[in-house]
């Protein structure tokens, strides 16, 4: 009797056994690949402040566990610089493997965040055949677009064509939020001032336009938010890790910013003009000489990088209100006693005034450290002007 109820105990434990395994083996992925989606944290210099998007790959079939990067570009190329000005700069897809990925950003004190994409097997074939087919030469290249064509908007984009269903990506910014305040929290953050001002200065009223939730994408944190978001409707994440922690901060608190040193330029040259030497004269002289010549050949920028590249967000630039291409050809005629000079003079120091008042309520977000160098725009030419009248 004992031995009967051991033998079907036995007999029980087996069949539990094998409907395990059974369920185990008939549920397994055939596909045997993993993707996943690697958000990496800024760094210090300038084209990392914003972070960076990338796709792993792992093959269980081949072993391989491979790292696909849709930010690579050739800092050797012929015209590099002409063909980034001008919006033109092709940028590649790469692959590198995963440990050596992780060593790069790891000896930088970058972190990296990796979410497991919830797919199926032919979802993940047709992205890994995807990402494959576009490393073929006569595919891997691609117009590069900071805002709406870049690493990680091609990532976000793969990953809605060769998925089978709709998803919904939601606001991970506060309503309102515009392209420019979203370049600016991470520029503010890494003490960027000068290359705020920089970037403030080339981009246009396009970049104050409010943005749609897809075009938050364009910066690798928010992808990896809004992946996130969509587990509301459709589990799109299965599981999130980070890889490695972020070790240096690149936060910088610099004094020398934009607003002080064009205060301090406009403190100089107004005591300047105070002394009645002749050295101060000339030296004044000279001084708006160059003001000009520099601020109207930034204004002859400005209009190439609306006219002439490829750039949208650099069209209809208000900075061309202070920064006027037509003061380049003044500045040849700084010192002149014509009377068209004394007229310029005056309508520039009029304009420059009008612009001050109105800063504020312009519907491009101007940046502030330019306050004083408008100021300075606007009392030079004041006293271009009265000297002129004068004589």
């Amino acid at each position: 009797m004992k031995r009967s109820a051991t033998k079907r105990l036995r007999q029980l434990l087996f069949l539990c056994t094998f409907a395990v395994l059974y369920t185990c083996a008939s549920s397994q992925d055939s596909s045997r690949l993993r993707i996943s989606l690697l958000t990496c944290t800024p760094g210090e210099e300038l084209y990392a402040t914003f972070g960076h998007s990338a796709y792993r790959v792992i093959d269980s079939n081949s072993l391989t566990d491979i790292v696909y990067n849709y930010g690579t570009f050739n800092f050797g190329e012929d015209g590099f610089y002409l063909k980034f000005m001008r919006g033109k700069l092709l940028y590649y897809v790469s692959t590198e493997y995963f440990n050596e990925f992780v060593y790069g950003y790891r000896s930088e004190g970058r972190g990296i965040t990796e979410q497991v994409l919830n797919l199926t097997p032919a979802e993940k074939v047709r992205i890994r055949n995807f990402l494959n087919e576009n490393l073929k030469p006569q595919n891997r290249y691609y117009k590069y677009d900071f805002f709406f064509d870049n690493c990680t908007t091609r990532l976000r984009d793969i990953l809605k064509k060769q998925h089978d269903t709709a998803f919904v990506f939601r606001s991970v910014m506060p309503p309102g939020s515009r392209f420019r305040q979203a370049l600016h929290e991470y520029l503010d953050r890494n003490g960027e001032v000068w290359s705020k001002l920089g970037i403030d200065i080339l981009l246009g009223l396009p970049s104050d336009a409010v943005m749609t939730p897809g075009q938050m994408q364009f910066l690798p944190d928010n992808l990896m938010k809004s992946l996130d978001s969509c587990n509301v409707d459709h589990r799109l994440v299965l599981s999130s890790q980070e890889i490695c922690h972020a070790t240096v901060s690149y936060e910088k608190h610099p004094f020398f910013t934009p607003f002080v040193v064009f205060a301090l330029l406009f403190a100089l040259i107004f005591v300047l003009s105070l002394i009645p030497n002749r050295f101060a004269r000339a030296f004044l002289q000279g001084f708006d000489g160059i003001l000009f010549f520099l601020t109207g050949t930034l204004g002859i920028i400005l209009v190439l990088m609306w006219m002439a590249t490829d750039h949208i967000m650099c069209s209809n630039n208000l900075n061309l209100l202070w920064a006027w291409p037509t003061h380049f050809i003044l500045a040849f005629f700084v010192n002149s006693n014509k009377k068209w000079v004394k007229w310029y003079y005056g309508i520039n120091a009029t304009t420059m005034a009008i612009l001050l008042g109105a800063w504020f309520f312009l519907p491009q977000q101007m940046n502030n450290g330019l306050l004083p160098l408008v100021a300075l725009l606007m009392y030079r030419s004041w006293v271009k002007w009265w000297e002129v009248k004068r004589v």
